[in-house]
């Protein structure tokens, strides 16, 4: 297990690869995802502190694209917990008075296409 930590939440802990989305809300995190976690939306949005993946998923690029927020958020729905991660939820159900749409599947959706995010540091 690892720790994540979520600005307003604390502390949650995570299984390593594990889909963020499911790990905030089994951590508590009320977050919200109302494509049911398949990158057709940006509800699941979180901003990072630290530990931001430099991976991102063909989908998540194509929809953060779609909506001018590369470089301002990620889809949580599209990245898998790693160790020394520090997020903001951007979008939660109570602070927007929305329900969540139908729950994540386990593995991440559609199947991933990895790239480099944009930003990200190709060294090291």
């Amino acid at each position: 297990m690892i720790t994540v930590q979520v600005e307003g939440f604390g502390e949650i802990q995570a299984r390593s690869g594990e889909r963020l989305v499911l790990a905030l809300e089994r951590g508590g995190v009320d977050v919200l995802h109302r494509c049911g976690g398949v990158a057709r939306c940006t509800t699941c949005r979180v901003s990072f502190q630290e530990g931001e993946p430099s991976a991102m998923t063909a989908a998540e690029f194509d929809k953060l694209t779609e909506k001018d927020l590369i470089g301002q958020a990620r889809l949580s729905c599209q990245i898998e917990c790693a160790s020394g991660m520090s997020v903001t939820p951007l979008q939660t159900a109570g602070s927007t008075g929305l329900e969540p749409g139908k729950a994540p599947a386990e593995e991440i959706e559609p199947e991933p296409v990895w790239s480099t995010r944009p930003g990200a540091s190709t060294e090291g």
